[in-house]
């Protein structure tokens, strides 16, 4: 969203809390610290604070109509820590008003939202709508403006900015009661496509895509959840000899099936093509928009609880990505947990089998990132106050160039909060550990949480 386009975003929402007669407001504030010392470079101190603030404002001149405001800013108290070198930075994650009508579980919303409608999670600037129908159906709909994001270069991002014109999408679900239930989806994100701009360009960010989602619940032992997405986009001629991606983007579903009240098992398998899946995205600093592999993934976990406060976990989980090669994660926890007490620990052990895979240099030989993993926490709460010890250590099986010359990696991250009050609560961590960027890394990070609110007919 442009800059001028945001503050008058911010300015109208802030102006409507004055309406309400219920506001709360809650936030987060931390302040971290952490020094750099690189052979080469100039040391670094870095001392970022950042705000997280969030604004509930009911029954604005309604009972049915609300302000939901949510946002961060930050600034350096020393060297910066953003890539450009700026000092200071800010995002508003969320900010709409909200109407919730008397029937139909009906509500509209309008400002910037994100929505998750089958097909995808989105963020967006604009207008959505949802409600109940006869028969056990619902409707959902929802359109405006993307949020748009960075990209790591100006040419990409005239070619995001551009092609991501406008995004919109649809949903209709049927619910059948002591079943679950169906839903299939629709999303267009951005109308300019690549092959048809002035100048093709080499990246999609656009996308058109189908999707089907399905819960299956027919009793409290089972639930059947997941989905399928299909790639509807008219992408551009691929060379010759380039075999055609599929036109199924994504499967991704998920089993859980109870015996007793002691086991549980679950099961996953997945698929993606990221050719139509990741042909754009409202987070293209995750995802690349040049991958064409895919990925495939199945594993699954058995959950016993052995007695009253001990459980016992195995879980395994096997990924194929054409790209990289297989890794196969296998290995299981123990964990300890009293409510009485407010007590709960856990030891894990777990082994990664991965294949050899050319990282950075094509012309060196390929490397594993193979390794045994190792961990154990602990945390325990005495009233107002709370404390936890969580360490990881990752022993690999073979010298890599990637890992900086080391063999071995670990963290270890402990805390202590404070609940001053029941709306504010104080707490810090301090972590130390070795890492492939710092071989030897310690970080500190103070948090207070906190949330208040009024009303204008003696509310709190």
């Amino acid at each position: 969203m442009k800059r001028q386009n945001l503050v008058a975003l911010l300015a109208t929402l802030m102006t409507a809390t004055a309406w309400g007669q219920e506001v709360s407001l809650y936030g987060t504030t931390m302040a971290q610290m952490w020094k750099s010392e690189t052979v080469g470079f100039d040391k670094a101190t870095y001392t970022p604070a950042t705000q997280y603030l969030g604004i509930d404002a009911n029954k604005l001149g309604s009972d049915n109509l609300s302000l939901h405001l949510f946002g961060w800013g930050r600034t350096d108290l020393s060297d910066s820590s953003n890539l450009d070198g700026s000092k200071t930075s800010g995002y508003l994650n969320f900010g709409y008003l909200q109407y919730r009508f008397n029937q139909a579980n009906a509500e509209v919303k309008a400002g910037r939202f994100t929505v998750s409608q089958g097909t995808g999670f989105e963020q967006v600037d604009g207008v959505s709508l949802r409600t109940d129908l006869r028969g056990g159906f619902t409707f959902s709909a929802f359109g405006g403006k993307p949020v748009l994001y960075k990209t790591v270069d100006l040419t990409s991002q005239k070619d995001y900015d551009f092609q991501r014109d406008v995004i919109y999408g649809t949903r209709l679900g049927w619910r059948i009661p002591k079943v679950g239930e169906i839903g299939v989806s629709y999303l267009q994100d951005g109308t300019k496509a690549a092959k048809d701009l002035p100048i093709p360009s080499t990246v999609d960010y656009s996308r058109k895509q189908m999707g089907v989602d399905l819960l299956i619940a027919p009793a409290p032992a089972f639930q059947l959840r997941g989905r399928t997405i299909f790639d509807l986009a008219d992408h551009a001629a691929l060379p010759a000899g380039t075999a055609k991606p599929s036109n199924i983007a994504e499967h991704d579903y998920t089993a859980i099936v109870k015996f007793g009240s002691k086991v549980t098992v679950t099961a996953n398998v997945a698929e993606r093509n990221f050719y139509a899946y990741f042909a754009g995205t409202n987070l293209p600093s995750l995802f690349r928009q040049d991958e064409k592999d895919k990925y495939k993934g199945y594993g699954g976990s058995l959950t016993v609880s052995a007695s009253g406060n001990l459980q016992l976990v195995a879980d395994f989980r096997h990924m194929n990505r054409e790209s990289f090669g297989d890794v196969t994660r296998v290995g299981g926890e123990v964990r300890y947990a009293s409510t009485e007490k407010h007590y709960m620990a856990g030891l894990g052990m777990r082994s990664v089998s991965a294949s050899k895979t050319i990282q950075v240099d094509p012309t060196a030989p390929g490397r594993s990132l193979s390794h045994t993993e190792l961990r154990a926490f602990t945390m325990i709460e005495r009233k107002r106050l709370s404390l936890s010890l969580d360490g990881i250590f990752q022993q690999y099986k073979e010298g890599n160039p990637y890992l900086n010359g080391l063999t071995s990696l670990y963290e270890v991250v402990a805390s202590v909060g404070f609940k001053a009050t029941e709306n504010l609560k104080l707490s810090g961590d301090i972590s130390r550990g070795s890492t492939p960027v710092a071989k030897d890394e310690t970080r500190g990070l103070l948090r207070a949480e906190y949330r208040f609110g009024f009303g204008k007919k003696g509310g709190q």
